[in-house]
């Protein structure tokens, strides 16, 4: 199948400013499906607010466009009704770590088999350019023009602390790198996260002087390396990109079915 047979073209031009990562993230996400395989009736993305939910408009696999930063409860309850399904979440900075922080961590902890795509643009977007949980000490936003003080979470080291079994981070520049690990983090058995680092030039861009995308897409060559690179024991503030972890537990869903089993059970034998 072509990726172009995975959009939904009506709803095209897209909406998103100029330059932004996004589309890119879309691209790399439609390479990653088409090259697994998967039919688009056996996927379901479910998004909640913000400049990166808008994918779940863009493709033609069943969707779901739901409250802001409630996106994987919504596809928690998917997942549990038909486990069948292959559940995809992409996520902005708020949906996954403000007000979706609650959601995110016990997702994690449960490993339930869905895909969390964190993009990762260090700003709310949609809203207006306002400091978010991703955007870190000393840079501005439309709601800190001195400067927020505020640290930022690392969403993989988050993840891997609440209990995702697979966790990695790539960038908008590395995007064959992006669907290689993408299509990794959706055939694996569980809770699997991947960050992305999504340049928003609108925003954080212009209000933190990094220039245009260009010059956005060019940092993120220069500010990261590859898990385990030499070069860090030189600069050790170089941000690590690939998996962090790849490792199996058992399945929410799969420990649901055989507590529902054994119940029934019990209930024919009473």
């Amino acid at each position: 199948m072509a990726v172009k047979d995975y959009i939904r073209s009506r709803f095209f031009p897209h909406i998103w400013c100029p330059g932004c990562g996004h589309g890119i993230v879309l691209g790399g996400l439609l390479r990653a499906v088409d090259g697994l395989g998967i039919p688009k009736n056996d996927i379901v993305m479910v998004s909640g607010i913000g400049c990166s939910s808008r994918i779940s408009g863009y493709v033609d696999f069943h969707t779901l466009h739901t409250l802001h930063g409630r996106a994987l409860a919504f596809a928690t309850g998917v997942k549990l009704s038909r486990p069948e399904l292959k559940l995809i979440v992409p996520m902005g900075d708020g949906d996954a770590l403000a007000i979706g922080g609650n959601h995110f961590i016990h997702a994690a902890r449960r490993n339930i088999d869905i895909t969390a795509i964190v993009m990762n643009n260090r700003i709310y977007g949609m809203t207006g350019g306002q400091f978010s949980p991703l955007t870190g000490p000393g840079l501005k936003a439309t709601t800190a023009p001195g400067g927020t003080i505020d640290p930022m979470f690392d969403v993989a080291e988050l993840a891997r602390a609440a209990g995702a079994t697979f966790v990695a981070r790539t960038t908008t520049y590395h995007v064959r790198e992006m669907s290689k690990i993408l299509a990794r983090a959706i055939s694996h058995k569980g809770f699997s996260v991947v960050e992305i680092f999504s340049q928003c030039p609108t925003y954080f861009g212009r209000k933190n002087k990094e220039g245009g995308a260009v010059e956005m897409m060019r940092r993120y060559k220069e500010i990261t390396v590859p898990v385990g690179s030499p070069d860090l024991q030189d600069n050790p503030e170089l941000i690590e990109r690939g998996v962090f972890v790849d490792r199996q537990m058992p399945e929410y869903c799969e420990e649901y079915d055989k507590i529902v089993r054994q119940a029934m059970e019990r209930a024919a034998q009473a």
